[in-house]
């Protein structure tokens, strides 16, 4: 099985949201805040062999480590989807990478839409909105990961889906 990952991170760079889709069940988990447990992200990659990310050997992997104590480069496969990108002259960030693929999005990170902006926002007002966009975000993010890699294989005009499935939703705050 093989699973997508993209986490965000606090103004103190601390695990805020890891986002989780398992593409052979089609299910996309969001663990939150308290909710991000070793024992919680074990547990939804129950069976998955390979893990995607983008920049997250450098990013995501290593915050998972220090934070959580995994080291998900030794107990799974990973492939860092932005390697296969630069291969293909695809430089920069995610969401310029997703721009010239044609991948859209809604939430771009930027100004109010900052992911640690977002989490502040919601952990010191309790702003329930800021939450939904945080997780807006990191859905995209995530999801993403998993069409930027059928571009990556197929090319840009390949037929492809548009939307990832998304046949069950966990959210753990």
């Amino acid at each position: 099985m093989r699973a997508y990952l993209d986490v965000e991170t606090s103004f103190s760079n601390k695990l805020t949201v890891i986002g989780l889709y398992v593409a052979d069940s089609s299910k996309l988990i969001q663990l939150v805040g308290e909710a991000i447990t070793p024992e919680n992200l074990m547990d939804y990659l129950n069976g998955v062999k390979r893990i995607y990310t983008y920049n997250g050997n450098r990013f995501d992997i290593p915050i998972i480590h220090r934070d959580l104590g995994i080291n998900l480069r030794r107990s799974h496969e990973s492939q860092d989807l932005m390697y296969d990108c630069h291969k293909q002259n695809l430089k920069g960030g995610l969401k310029a990478v997703e721009k010239v693929l044609g991948i859209a999005r809604n939430v771009f990170g930027r100004g109010e839409d900052d992911p640690r902006i977002l989490w502040r926002r919601y952990r010191v007002h309790w702003d329930l909105d800021a939450l939904e966009r945080l997780l807006e975000y990191n859905r995209e993010d995530t999801l993403n990961l998993l069409l930027l890699e059928e571009r990556l294989k197929y090319g840009i005009r390949a037929a492809g889906p548009e939307k990832v499935p998304v046949k069950s939703y966990i959210r753990l705050v």
